[in-house]
Formats: structure tokens, C-alpha cells, sequence
């Protein structure tokens, strides 16, 4: 079996307390099944989302990461979603300017009563995930010494490649 055949994405879901985290614990109780990738962040509401937690889950080994929050104008903190949409948006661009697949940073809006919904939603994430295949920054990460340098002789070897 090939790497690519036996390749599970690791997924980060970065969810909202009030409306997406609620709604993955409906699913639990009610038995709906969904992809066990997902590793759930909870937050006290999606615009809490610091664009840096997201890459830096890309960069801890994430192929994948999910955002989650409640539909727009039914925040519980007024309109703080919109700026986890804001954020997204940016996000998007960064990644793509990047050379990284867009499609890996997801957003959805799940309210707490939508446990099915955001079931199914991770499940089709974690497959679109697995075609796209790994990201590899993992990889890439243990290139580089604990001070966040890349080893000297490995420079060089780039350098002359």
C-alpha cells in the first residue's frame, strides 16, 4: 500500500461554545457518526479565531482546519462572526499567495441544533482532504533547529540545487 493510499488527514475544527460545539456534541449524543480526523478547538465564539491558530496548525502538522460558528446575525456576541468571516476571507488569500490549497481552510456556520448538518460537513472536509493528499508541513518543520533555523549544510544544498 502506497503512503498515499494509507494517508488520514489530520483536520484542526476550530468551533464556537455556543453554536458548533454544541452542535458536535449533538451529534455525539444522537449517535451521528463523523470522520474521527477532526481534533475540536473550542472557542468561546469563532471571531475569537486568531489567524495564527490557524497556521499554526498548518505548520504543527494540520492537512486540514475547519472553522465553525454560529450563522451570521445570530451570534451570541452581536457580530463577531462576521469577523471571523473577515478573517477567513484574508486567510484564504494568505494561503493561496502561500502555494497552498486553498480548499485545506473551510468555514461553516452550524447553529447548536445542527449536529447532522456539521456531521456531514466534516465528514465531506476530511474527504476532500485525502484527495487532496498531505500537506506536508510537518515535514518541512523538522528541517529546522529548535531556534527555527534551517541547518547550515542544508541551506547550502538548496542554494546549489
Amino acid at each position: 500500500m502506497s503512503e498515499l493510499e494509507s494517508f488520514e488527514p489530520v483536520i484542526i475544527g476550530f468551533t464556537c461554545n455556543w453554536c458548533s460545539y454544541r452542535a458536535a456534541d449533538l451529534a455525539g449524543t444522537a449517535r451521528v457518526k463523523y470522520a474521527p480526523n477532526i481534533r475540536l478547538v473550542r472557542l468561546m465564539c469563532s471571531g475569537r479565531l486568531d489567524p495564527t491558530f490557524v497556521m499554526k496548525a498548518f505548520a504543527g502538522g494540520a492537512d486540514g482546519v475547519l472553522i465553525t460558528g454560529c450563522h451570521p446575525g445570530e451570534c451570541h456576541y452581536i457580530e463577531q462572526n462576521y469577523k471571523a468571516l473577515r478573517r477567513y476571507k484574508l486567510l484564504l488569500r494568505t494561503l493561496e499567495q502561500m502555494g497552498i490549497e486553498p480548499q485545506r481552510l473551510q468555514l461553516v456556520w452550524a447553529s447548536a441544533a445542527e449536529g447532522v448538518k456539521l456531521a456531514n460537513e466534516i465528514n465531506r472536509f476530511v474527504e476532500e482532504i485525502r484527495t487532496l493528499g498531505p500537506l506536508g508541513w510537518n515535514k518541512l518543520s523538522k528541517s529546522f533547529n529548535s531556534d527555527g533555523h534551517q541547518p547550515l549544510s542544508e541551506l547550502k544544498e538548496e542554494v546549489a540545487a
